[in-house]
């Protein structure tokens, strides 16, 4: 069968609250038995002649450092473009860096290859079959690497509890409810870390990296002062041939379509309608997209408009461009791969989007984007890059968080319908107008 959300959340919570149940104390003996076999080692080296081994001595007592760090986000691929600030000072501090993924999410990864593709797990997420066949690999391959610290990103899912308690790492590091209700998965971590709903992702995922490498004990991690300076995230490396290829691309796009486009002169707007299905109130309505690309062309009327998207949206945003009626607007959906987003991304102006992954993908590129929140907030997951976020500040919004697994009963997204084309336009000339400036 396939896993879509729901299924997987039902699993999760059907099957992770007893398995976290069993693994809790197994993993609590485990933790015993190696901490007996190190006391005991202690012992026998202060029995050691000081003269003779002191070299071995003082190797062995050294504080514990993470070698080998294992991160773990597996089902939101924008989430690892976050968590590119926390790899980074994790290889800064001088341990290599692994990655556990869902195969589906992997391409993400290599945006900005901070993690060498061998350090690459992932888990095959389309049928329960080829998911448990995966966990089991997954759990071999972690001992034949030697992880010894594993970092779970994820938000309280009890599936990655499990994978993270189970895996043989000494030192495992992740969010924990502490006195909260709710969403338990177990107490298999050595390092629980309070998750702050008050400030961005990124900085979370820095407050872990944060616990992984600590040597004193906090109750809870991490009581680390934060940086007031913003996040920056590195940039991708564009390559001028892969530029030149997605260029010709949508030049010959045009001339087929007998639209004069010129790079440099004729401005490009990328106008992304849809979002994936983990969290569909997250979409501005399609007509909403039609209007803005009409507004658009109306007021750049030179404009090259793309409305891109996934493969699998080129029905869906066929629709937008079909009501939308303007001559200038192509369906993009499906044209590059995920590969040749940074290079598209280089070439356009400004985008617009749902609060989704092409938000963060371009933030590792000098696009200028306007990025629409509703049931999510900018305040967390806000675009690191030259973003503008727009957010109606519903009483009701936001209304997924870590604690109803970012799951809500809303079947109305009034936030989302708040949100005017007139609003978003004027986002837009300001982006356009940033964007310009820039290149000059």
């Amino acid at each position: 069968m396939s896993l879509n959300v729901d299924t997987m959340r039902t699993i999760d919570r059907l099957a992770g609250i007893p398995l976290c149940a069993i693994a809790t104390p197994i993993v609590a003996a485990l933790d015993w038995w190696r901490e007996r076999r190190n006391t005991k080692k202690t012992h026998s080296l202060d029995n050691l002649n000081a003269d003779t081994d002191a070299e071995k001595v003082n190797a062995e007592r050294q504080p514990f450092k993470p070698k080998k760090i294992l991160f773990i986000e597996l089902s939101e691929m924008g989430s690892a473009i976050l968590v590119d600030p926390a790899m980074r000072d994790a290889q800064a501090r001088g341990a290599e860096v692994h990655f556990l993924i869902f195969k589906s999410n992997q391409p993400s990864l290599t945006l900005l290859n901070t993690v060498s593709p061998e350090h690459v797990f992932t888990i095959d997420s389309s049928g329960l079959w080829p998911l448990m066949r995966d966990t089991l690999r997954f759990l071999w391959w972690a001992r034949q690497n030697q992880i010894d610290t594993v970092i779970d990103l994820e938000l309280f899912s009890r599936y990655t509890a499990l994978l993270t308690g189970l895996c043989g790492a000494t030192r495992r590091v992740g969010y924990h409810i502490f006195h909260g209700e709710g969403l338990w998965r177990g107490n298999m971590l050595t390092h629980k870390v309070h998750y702050n709903a008050h400030i961005h992702i990124a900085h979370n995922f820095l407050s872990l990296v944060h616990a992984a490498f600590s040597t004193e004990k906090e109750v809870p991690f991490s009581k680390v002062a934060l940086s007031e300076q913003p996040i920056k995230l590195a940039q991708a490396i564009v390559m001028a041939p892969q530029r030149l290829k997605v260029l010709t691309q949508i030049e010959v796009a045009a001339s087929q379509a007998n639209i004069a486009f010129t790079q440099g002169q004729h401005p490009l707007f990328l106008v992304n309608a849809n979002a994936s299905d983990l969290l569909v109130q997250r979409r501005w309505a399609p007509d909403r997209f039609a209007t803005l690309t009409q507004e658009i062309s109306r007021t750049w009327p030179d404009a090259l408009i793309l409305l891109t998207g996934s493969p699998s949206e080129f029905a869906y945003v066929e629709k937008v461009r079909t009501q939308a009626n303007v001559k200038h607007a192509l369906n993009w959906a499906g044209k590059v791969t995920f590969n040749e987003l940074p290079a598209l991304y280089t070439l356009a102006d400004v985008m617009v989007t749902n609060d989704s992954g092409p938000g963060h993908f371009s933030a590792v590129t000098p696009l200028h984007t306007v990025v629409l929140f509703g049931p999510e907030t900018p305040e967390l997951y806000g675009s690191l890059g030259h973003s503008i976020a727009i957010t109606a500040r519903l009483a009701c919004s936001p209304c997924v968080s870590a604690a109803n697994h970012r799951k809500t009963p809303c079947l109305n997204n009034v936030c989302m319908q708040a949100i005017s084309v007139e609003h978003v336009l004027q986002a837009t000339s300001r982006q356009f107008k940033a964007s310009r400036l820039q290149k000059t």
